[in-house]
């Protein structure tokens, strides 16, 4: 199991800690409908993140060990701080890649459409990322680097990225700030202040933008997001909507060549015929308008309850995983993703989703039921899943006017 895995009780009492913190100061840094699409995006990535790995871990140890350098390696505290810095730089020139070529900004953009800034945003991590990250690494497959040692490298070096993506922390010290990525140096990274746009890639070392000339400070207030809002709940399509957006223009060139370019030039270039390059707008905080919807805090009580259910059932799922065959694993997982995709359903109160979540809280209960009764069988027992379904019906009929009144 990954140490991510592992952080995930860790995560959300940090999160605890920023949320008290902030309603303590008075402080506006959360929505709750922005917050659990961002968890919700965060439950789909590590989900996706099972299968990918297949592809991600299996190419390095193909390369790992045919590699003429395998082996030759000693373990020591330089060759991990090498390592370390081999991670750091590789993940610098991915993480610029995917904000200065179209294709790849698609399978990053999840993670800045986000409109505020809090923990939370550190979780809304993109579904199909790892499909393009790993590539990136091959040259230390290549040079000998054990591949256990990378995961776990690898890991730490994600993990660190957690706590950069706050307002609570200001400015770190001064010889801090000048070597270590931190929250001031991620808030600019996450803007979309024309200054700001595609700025402080860093991972870990912010020493990397500093040497490739793509550093900027933290100067006039961040306005957050992306330049298109995506303007949706939706875990599913705010995952597929820069593709999708991107290959019906793609569809629309009458070159080749230009076709070609819409896909590895900055994300919104488009040839003359079609405008050109779109131009960045100034934005400031007090003008930009963040995309919202209303709910009835009884429907917001809900979708917190079913949430809750969700998480707890998807981090069990994660933890024991190990003693589920592939046709579980795959059963389970398409449930997930199913139901972040109707919580969000829930928040825009689409009229779809009043049969969907009918038949979801029915699926839930059975499948999610016999998979913890099988893993946790103790717990399932106490816990009851018949319960969770009658409460979860009971709850749903006194919201169901509110959703077939709507869209």
């Amino acid at each position: 199991m990954s140490l991510i895995v592992y952080s995930i009780p860790i995560f959300f009492l940090l999160i605890g800690v920023e949320l008290l913190i902030t309603r303590v100061r008075h402080l506006p840094y959360y929505r709750f409908n922005d917050a659990i699409t961002n968890l919700s995006c965060g439950i789909g990535s590590q989900i996706t993140g099972i299968f990918l790995k297949f592809l991600t871990f299996g190419v390095y140890m193909i390369i790992y060990n045919h590699s003429p350098f395998t082996g030759r390696i000693p373990y020591n505290y330089f060759t991990i701080i090498l390592l370390f810095l081999g991670v750091d730089f590789f993940y610098y020139w991915f993480h610029r890649g995917a904000h200065e070529i179209s294709i790849m900004w698609g399978s990053h953009v999840v993670h800045h459409q986000s409109e505020e800034y809090n923990l939370t945003v550190a979780l809304r991590q993109a579904w199909v990322q790892g499909a393009f990250s790993w590539v990136f690494y091959l040259p230390l497959a290549f040079i000998g680097f054990e591949p256990l040692m990378f995961a776990t490298i690898a890991s730490l070096q994600t993990l660190y990225q957690f706590w950069i993506h706050t307002k609570v922390i200001n400015k770190m010290p001064v010889w801090f700030e000048y070597v270590f990525n931190t929250p001031s140096h991620h808030r600019v990274h996450h803007g979309v202040n024309p200054k700001y746009i595609d700025k402080n890639h860093a991972g870990t070392l912010i020493i990397w933008d500093k040497m490739f000339g793509t550093f900027q400070p933290e100067e006039e207030e961040v306005v957050y997001g992306i330049t298109t809002q995506a303007k949706s709940w939706n875990p599913l399509w705010v995952n597929f909507e820069y593709w999708i957006d991107l290959f019906k223009d793609v569809a629309k060139v009458h070159k080749p060549a230009d076709a070609v370019r819409m896909l590895t030039r900055a994300p919104g270039w488009k040839p003359a015929e079609m405008g050109g390059m779109l131009a960045y707008k100034e934005v400031t905080a007090a003008e930009f308008q963040k995309y919202d919807t209303v709910v009835s805090p009884r429907l917001n009580n809900y979708i917190f309850f079913q949430f809750v259910i969700l998480l707890l059932g998807t981090s069990a799922f994660l933890f024991g995983m190990k003693k589920l065959d592939p046709t579980q694993i795959a059963v389970v997982s398409i449930l997930v993703i199913y139901s972040v995709v109707n919580i969000g359903g829930l928040f825009e109160k689409r009229k779809w989703v009043m049969i969907a979540e009918i038949l979801r809280v029915i699926l839930l209960t059975a499948v999610i039921g016999m998979i913890i009764m099988k893993l946790y069988p103790l717990a399932y027992a106490i816990s009851g899943g018949g319960v969770y379904l009658l409460l979860s019906f009971v709850w749903f009929g006194t919201i169901f006017k509110e959703l077939n009144q709507n869209k």
